[in-house]
């Protein structure tokens, strides 16, 4: 009896044992150290295709990385950092000022521009009118009482102030008088807080025409009316006619109001100054403006600018500048 006690007693001992150490092995297996590590990225929704892409081609060459994509209109994306203290890593925005005028400097020190668009008409074969729509009659066939046009929300979305811009630029353009109330006036129902959100409502059928930008327009393969660049916000040449127009929008603290000017459509990014990874994060923002990634924006409707361009040249890391001309 006192045998078989013994005995057992060793067993236990020994099956115990073994537990512990699979147990460590399995802590070591889930270590910090064994983990990839992972990028934040908080980002403009016209961003999604081809940083999906990037992510991908990315995380092909550098194994221990992940990236982590987290679409939204882009004050959206900037407010989730400074009032919701969420972490990340990177941010890449539709709107250069968005950055600077909320994350500058308290969340981030720089920012570059790094690709352009611009603003166009969408829709599909079955959209009202489609056979009959062109660039010079757009904003009569919008103002139909049978037809239904959406738009983001600008005080979310840098496309959706953008689109207000283009009306009041369109209204000085072909001299008709009071077409941006008009046209901000018709189907609020269908605002959607960010460009992106308003491909499902033409897929199915519940809008006719959408404002969007091109990139948006070609990545998922719609019809587009393309605008003169007067009013498209395409041309870095024209800011003097963009500037003529502005918008009051949600500001940087709930219940304010912060004015945007009319400008060329310029995408930017930054690095926050806490970011969790952030040397990982800037080696991230390197590929992207290296040729190869520069590409992907450019099969994407994004074409870029080169080199890209910024206002704080002295804030930037060292590894970017080297894409700088004379380094």
């Amino acid at each position: 009896m006192n045998l078989r006690t013994t005995r057992t007693g060793k067993g236990m001992s020994i099956f115990i044992t073994g537990i512990l150490i699979v147990t460590l092995l399995a802590a070591c297996g889930n270590s910090s150290s064994g983990r990839s590590k992972e990028i934040i990225v908080f980002h403009a929704g016209s961003l999604s295709v081809p940083l999906r892409q990037l992510k991908n081609e990315y995380e092909k060459k550098n194994p221990g990385i992940k990236i982590l994509l987290e679409p939204a209109g882009s004050l959206v994306c900037a407010r989730k950092i400074t009032e919701l203290n969420k972490p990340c890593d990177i941010m890449a925005s539709a709107d250069y000022f968005v950055i600077n005028e909320l994350l500058i400097p308290k969340y981030a020190t720089w920012s570059i521009r790094f690709a352009t668009n611009e603003i166009v008409i969408a829709y599909n074969e079955k959209s009202r009118y489609s056979s009959e729509i062109n660039g010079n009659n757009w904003f009569d066939i919008l103002s139909k009482d049978d037809v239904i046009y959406s738009r983001s929300d600008p005080d979310s979305d840098p496309c959706g102030y953008r689109t207000v811009f283009t009306l009041m630029l369109a209204e000085k353009y072909y001299h008709n008088e009071g077409l941006t109330e008009r046209m901000v006036s018709k189907n609020k129902d269908f605002i959607r807080p960010k460009e992106v959100d308003l491909i499902a409502l033409i897929e199915s059928n519940a809008i006719d025409y959408m404002f969007q930008y091109k990139s948006v327009a070609i990545q998922h393969g719609l019809k587009y009316i393309e605008l003169p660049d007067e009013i498209n916000l395409s041309d870095p040449l024209k800011t003097n006619v963009y500037g003529s127009v502005s918008l009051d929008v949600t500001g940087s603290k709930p219940g304010t109001k912060m004015k945007v000017t009319g400008d060329y459509i310029n995408y930017s990014m930054t690095v926050l100054e806490n970011a969790p990874q952030k040397s990982e994060a800037i080696d991230f923002l390197c590929y992207m403006v290296s040729k190869e990634g520069l590409e992907i924006f450019r099969k994407n409707g994004q074409e870029p600018i080169i080199p890209f361009s910024t206002d704080q040249p002295d804030k930037l890391p060292l590894k970017l500048l080297k894409y700088l001309p004379g380094n």
